[in-house]
């Protein structure tokens, strides 16, 4: 029965049926549409409150329009869906249970702060690779201004923003894997073990993740066997600038040398001389509405084939922060291809 097992190395699943993400969709806000990647975004809304009357009925809704938007672009109706994996930043998850509530699908609740893409993907990838289920979403959402006021200070309080500090991207993504046709797959799961450095700054989240980003990399090429050139884009969820540097030197200290093909949702999202978003995007939208927009038609075109997709989240509360503790953080590898 060892034989059987799909896991490899230490941390690493190898997908048999090699799941394909069949359809996605993003929408984000309006600083999001603005920035570099506005183009490839499916919606960008013009008003963060989406017409609510509170930032975090908004951001329930956009998971809401995610979902139902990746459904459409599959040609399959919403009863065709088994199961939904999703997640976001706010207390007990709540963007994400209430855009469940509106949809009669069988929903797993997940949290792994800005990792839940990877979190999620992973999950219903391997669902389908079990033969679980015929259909499956992975989402993910998150809004600055939710966000802010949860983790951070509340948006009246004005409060002066850290260098170091990023910008939490206002949008949703979403995906419908599957296990036919002719599109991108996934192909190996790495799932990240905890890692505390004892950052405590939560001001500076980008150095809190790096040490979990680059610790799960280098177990995805030990499980694997391969290296960083055999990827054409390596790209990790919202490290930011700042995070993104020490990432490349981490790596480079246990022997990969990332820095020719890695880069950063974060670092993508904006400009961040013209949009004064200091450190980069951040947020679990940042990894979801890039991939869900950008990469996935990088990939679609073929002017990427090879994909690492690593979200990496800092598994802190306001009042673990408010106690003194340090943030640990995790992320989860995964390995999408054509």
């Amino acid at each position: 029965m060892e034989n059987d097992l799909k896991k490899i190395g230490n941390q690493t699943i190898k997908l048999n049926s090699n799941p394909k993400i069949i359809s996605t969709y993003s929408i984000v806000g309006p600083k999001e549409g603005q920035g570099p990647l506005g183009e490839y975004f499916h919606e960008v809304i013009s008003d963060d409150t989406l017409g609510k009357d509170s930032f975090e009925k908004a951001e329930s809704e956009m998971m809401y329009t995610a979902i139902k938007g990746a459904i459409n672009n599959a040609n399959i109706k919403e009863e065709d869906i088994d199961y939904l994996f999703a997640g976001d930043l706010l207390n007990q998850i709540t963007s994400s249970g209430y855009a469940a509530r509106d949809l009669n699908i069988p929903f797993f609740g997940l949290y792994g702060a800005c990792s839940t893409m990877s979190e999620s993907l992973s999950m219903a990838a391997l669902f389908i690779d079990g033969s679980f289920a015929k259909y499956v979403v992975a989402s993910t959402s998150s809004h600055f201004s939710s966000a802010e006021r949860q983790f951070r200070f509340p948006l009246e309080y004005g409060s002066q923003r850290a260098p170091t500090a990023q910008w939490t991207v206002t949008g949703s993504g979403a995906m419908v894997l599957s296990k036919e046709g002719d599109f991108p797959m996934v192909t190996y799961i790495t799932t990240g073990i905890v890692k505390d450095y004892g950052e405590k700054d939560a001001n500076n989240m980008g150095a809190a993740m790096a040490p979990a980003f680059a610790d799960t990399l280098v177990t995805h090429f030990l499980d694997t066997g391969r290296n960083p050139s055999y990827y054409d884009a390596i790209i990790s969820g919202d490290l930011g600038y700042i995070g993104k540097d020490i990432a490349i030197d981490i790596a480079k200290s246990q022997g990969y040398n990332i820095k020719p093909n890695y880069n950063d949702c974060g670092v993508l999202m904006f400009d961040k001389n013209v949009q004064d978003t200091h450190s980069g995007g951040s947020g679990c939208a940042c990894c979801g509405t890039v991939f869900s927009g950008y990469l996935f038609k990088q990939l679609k075109e073929k002017k990427i084939k090879k994909l690492l997709l690593i979200a990496t989240g800092a598994l802190m509360n306001s009042t673990s922060s408010q106690q003194g503790e340090s943030i640990p953080g995790v992320a989860h590898a995964i390995s999408i291809e054509l």
